[in-house]
C-alpha cells in the first residue's frame, strides 16, 4: 500500500458508482423515450406500453419485448444493493449520506441526459440503434468497475494506510472498543432473515420506498410521454423539458446527502436521516399535487421538477440507514428495501396510464402525491440506531447502538 500520503480510493469508487448509476438509468429511461416509436411500430396503446415498462421492474413490448425487458431488469437488480454493500464496507458512517447522494445523483444525470441523446439517435438512426448505443456504454462502464473495484479496502493495493485507518475508524461499529467483545462480534455477523423480517425499521423503509418508487417511476416511465401527449409539447420541447426533473434529482440527491450527514453529526441520526427524509417526501407530495393542476405546460414542468428534486433529497437516507442498521448484511437488507421501490415502479408503470384513461392525468399525479404522504409517515416509525444483528446467546436482535456510539 502507498503510505507516503493519504489516498482517496473510496471517493474514486463512489464516483464510478455514480457513472454506473447514470448508465443504469440511461438504459432504463431509454425505453420511455423510445416508447412512442415502439408503440407506433407495434400498435401498442399506452396501457399496453405500461405492461412493457412494468415487466422491467418485475424482473429487477408484449411477448418478446416483455421477456427481454424482464431479463434486463433481473440483470440490473444487483447494482444498488451491491453499491450499498460497498458503502457499508468502504464508507465511514459520517460520510454515507454524501456518498449515497453522489451515487444516486447518477440517476438524475443518466435519466436527464437520456431524452436529448435518445431523441437525437432515434431521429437520425432509428429507435433500435438507441438500444445498441446504451448497451455499448454499459459494457465499457461495467468493465472499468470490474477492474478498479475490490470487495474491501484491505484488498485494494492503492488504498493507503491512512485512508484504511480512516475507513476502519468510521465504520458502523462500536470499534472504538474491544474487537473481541460480544457486541463487536455480533456486529460483524450476517443477519438471519428471520430477524430482518421481524424488524419494523426494515418494513417501514420498504413501505416508504414502495411509495418513493411509485412516484419516481412516473418520471422515468411516463413524464416524456405526458409532456408530448397531454401537454402537447413538440418532440424537441418534450425532450428538453423532460430533462428538468432529472436535473433536479442530480442536484438534490448529493445536496440531501450532505445535509443529512451534517444534521446527523449535529442533531443525531433520527433528525438527520428520518425527519429530513419524511419532510422531503412530504414537500414532494405538495409539489406533485400542485404541479399537476397548473395549466401552463412549461410552468407545470418546473413545479413537477421541483417535486422530483424534493423526493431525491430523501434518497440517501434510505440507503444510509439500511447500511447503518444492517452492517455486513446491508446488501441483502437494502435489496429487500429496494424490492419495495421496484414493485412500486412496476405498479405505477401500468396503473398510471390506466388511472389516466379512466379519470385523467391529474388523478394519476394526485394518487402519487397521496402515496408520498404515506411514505413520509412511514419514516416516523424508523429508529436508525436499532441494529439488526444476532447475539450469540439467544439469537435475538441487539435493539440499539450503545449510547457512546458516534455518528
Amino acid at each position: 500500500m502507498n503510505d507516503a500520503k493519504s489516498s482517496h480510493v473510496r471517493w474514486f469508487l463512489v464516483f464510478w458508482l455514480f457513472i454506473l448509476s447514470s448508465v443504469a438509468f440511461l438504459d432504463r429511461v431509454n425505453i420511455a423515450i423510445a416508447g412512442a416509436s415502439i408503440a407506433a411500430a407495434y400498435h401498442f396503446s399506452n396501457v399496453q406500453l405500461g405492461w412493457v415498462f412494468s415487466s422491467f421492474l418485475i424482473g429487477y413490448a408484449l411477448l418478446l419485448f416483455v421477456a427481454i425487458r424482464f431479463l434486463f431488469g433481473a440483470g440490473e437488480a444487483v447494482i444498488f444493493p451491491a453499491s450499498n454493500q460497498f458503502v457499508a464496507r468502504w464508507i465511514p458512517v459520517h460520510e454515507r449520506g454524501l456518498a449515497n447522494g453522489l451515487i444516486f445523483a447518477g440517476v438524475g444525470v443518466g435519466a436527464g441526459l437520456t431524452p436529448p441523446l435518445i431523441t437525437y439517435i432515434i431521429v437520425h438512426h432509428g429507435w433500435r440503434s438507441s438500444f445498441w448505443v446504451c448497451a455499448l456504454i454499459g459494457l465499457v462502464a461495467g468493465a472499468v468497475w470490474f477492474m478498479a473495484a475490490r470487495d474491501t479496502p484491505e484488498e485494494h493495493s492503492r488504498v493507503s494506510a491512512s485512508e484504511l485507518g480512516r475507513i476502519r475508524a468510521g465504520l458502523n461499529i462500536s470499534s472504538r472498543g474491544d474487537e473481541s467483545s460480544p457486541l463487536q462480534k455480533a456486529l460483524d455477523t450476517f443477519v438471519p432473515w428471520r430477524i430482518v423480517l421481524k424488524s419494523k425499521e426494515v418494513w417501514a423503509l420498504t413501505v416508504s420506498y414502495f411509495c418513493y418508487g411509485y412516484m419516481a417511476w412516473i418520471f422515468f416511465s411516463w413524464f416524456y410521454i405526458y409532456l408530448a401527449q397531454v401537454r402537447e409539447l413538440n418532440l424537441k420541447a418534450s425532450a428538453w423539458y423532460a430533462m428538468l426533473p432529472f436535473l433536479a434529482m442530480a442536484v438534490c440527491s448529493p445536496l440531501g446527502g450532505l445535509v443529512s450527514d451534517r444534521l446527523t453529526r449535529t442533531r443525531g441520526p433520527r433528525i438527520g436521516r428520518c425527519v429530513l427524509a419524511a419532510s422531503a417526501i412530504a414537500v414532494a407530495a405538495i409539489f406533485i399535487a400542485f404541479g399537476s393542476q397548473v395549466h401552463s405546460a412549461r410552468v407545470a414542468s418546473l413545479i413537477l421538477a421541483g417535486g422530483a428534486g424534493a423526493l431525491y433529497v430523501s434518497q440517501s437516507s434510505f440507503w444510509s440507514v439500511s447500511a447503518d442498521i444492517a452492517g455486513p448484511s446491508s446488501g441483502s437488507v437494502s435489496g429487500f428495501m429496494n424490492m419495495g421501490a421496484q414493485i412500486g415502479g412496476a405498479v405505477t408503470a401500468s396503473l398510471t396510464p390506466a388511472i389516466a384513461s379512466w379519470f385523467g392525468w391529474t388523478a394519476s399525479f394526485l394518487v402519487a402525491a397521496g402515496l408520498c404522504v404515506l411514505g413520509a409517515a412511514a419514516w416516523l416509525l424508523v429508529d436508525p440506531r436499532r441494529i439488526l444483528t444476532p447475539t450469540f446467546q439467544h439469537g435475538t436482535a441487539v435493539t440499539a447502538l450503545p449510547a457512546e456510539t458516534e455518528y
